[in-house]
Order: structure tokens, then sequence, then C-alpha cells
């Protein structure tokens, strides 16, 4: 296995996960929150999309997903406490954008030579990803920092243990 067959993984399973937690959930329980002071289900799936389209939008400008209008500002840390579902995607419209992202994110993996994995991290990035190949790993694990925080909500809702 060579690095970027690695990173493909660790993106592969970390959206195989969250989408398995993701995917039998009602659109209603996209509202709800696992637990006082955590940030409800809509907003953190947003908030992925928008992180990972920034990220590689940093390193790779070619591979720029375009969100929806408003979106980038809905899914904004100012925006967290919103209740107002209408303001909100339904979960096959966020699935839908995950899927364009990461479908960019893949093929500017794919694209890039692998020496460009060394490469300084953006700036403003550096501090906690000082290369390239450091964010092609975070964007691949980030919905795995986030999964655990489903695993509430669909225990209150009834769901299966999946994983």
């Amino acid at each position: 296995m060579q690095v970027k067959d690695a990173i493909r993984s660790t993106m592969n399973l970390s959206d195989m996960v969250f989408r398995g937690y993701l995917g039998d959930l009602e659109d209603a329980d996209l509202m709800r929150r696992p637990g006082p002071g955590c940030n409800h289900l809509a907003w953190q799936v947003g908030h992925l999309v928008v992180a990972e389209v920034n990220m590689l939008g940093g390193m790779f400008p070619d591979y720029t997903t375009e969100l929806p209008e408003g979106f980038e500002e809905v899914h904004g840390k100012d925006n967290a406490s919103c209740e107002d579902a209408s303001q909100f995607n339904t979960l096959a419209e966020y699935l839908e954008l995950m899927t364009k992202v990461r479908a960019n994110t893949l093929a500017a993996l794919e694209a890039m030579d692998e020496s460009k994995l060394d490469d300084p991290a953006p700036e403003q990035m550096r501090a906690f990803c000082p290369t390239v190949g450091d964010m092609m790993i975070l964007i691949g694990m980030h919905p795995m920092m986030h999964a655990g925080q489903i695993v509430p909500v669909r225990r209150e809702s009834g769901k299966p243990v999946l994983f």
C-alpha cells in the first residue's frame, strides 16, 4: 500500500462509519443535540462539508466544490445555536453534498504527485497540520471526530447498534 492508498482508505472507512450512523435517521433527528452544549447533527454535518471544502480549496483551488448560497454562514460558529430547522438541509441534501465534496477530494488526491504530500499546508493550518499530507489525513478522519456525537441521538431514538 502506498501513502495515497492509505489516505484514501482512511477517507473511505471514515465515510462508511459516519454515513452508517446517519443512514437510518429522519430529517427531524438532525435537529437533535447529543447532549447539553453540543451542536445539533445538522450543524455538525454542514460543518464537515464546509470544513472539507475550505481545507481542500486552501491546497487545491481547482478542486473546490461550490456550496449552495448561504450554506457556509448557516453552518458557521455564529449559527451553531440556531434551532430553526428551516435554515438547515435535509439528510438527503447533506449526503449529496458530502458525496460531491468527497469526490473532489479524492480526485485531488488521485491527481497529485505523492511528493506533494510533504509540501507545507496552508499557513492558517500549519500549527495543527504542517503538511499537505497531514491535511489530507485530517480531511479523511474529520467525520470520525464527529461520528460519536451521532450515537446518543441514535440511542435515544431506539436505533440499532451498528459498530
